[in-house]
């Protein structure tokens, strides 16, 4: 939680929102720490089985209500280099929605928890996973 935390221009405050509603979604900023790449559910499910596979720890990753979205979290700076149809970025200047640390059940979630030490996915590893999962999808 401290490496979420550590994101926040507020982070007293932003722990004490988790604490207050352990249901609730804070709003952290992307680009110090991390960016996220948005990628549409089907794809994005694809292209985690294909990341499991291949490392035994991807970086932390999000489920948006209803899955219709999941955020790999990447190295900052990198989400804007990303191409594809429904494939978004979020970097400097933008918020990310973002659960309690130990929120697993339903609605936006965790798939994949921060490690606390700031793990992120490797872009290129990333990138492979989205080719073969586009492949296996069809999309």
């Amino acid at each position: 939680m401290e490496w979420l935390l550590s994101a926040a221009p507020d982070p007293e405050g932003c722990e004490r929102s988790w604490e207050e509603d352990p249901h609730g979604v804070v709003l952290l900023p992307a680009g110090a720490l991390w960016d996220v790449l948005l990628v549409p559910g089907a794809l994005g499910r694809a292209a985690l089985d294909v990341l499991l596979r291949c490392t035994d720890r991807p970086g932390p990753v999000l489920a948006g209500i209803g899955d219709a979205r999941l955020g790999f979290f990447v190295p900052p700076g990198t989400s804007g280099r990303w191409f594809g149809e429904g494939i978004r970025g979020a970097g400097a200047g933008t918020w990310i929605a973002v659960p309690h640390p130990e929120r697993l059940g339903t609605g936006m979630r965790w798939l994949i928890l921060p490690d606390g030490e700031g793990t992120l996915t490797d872009p290129p590893l990333l990138e492979l996973a989205l080719r073969e999962a586009a492949d296996l999808t069809g999309t």
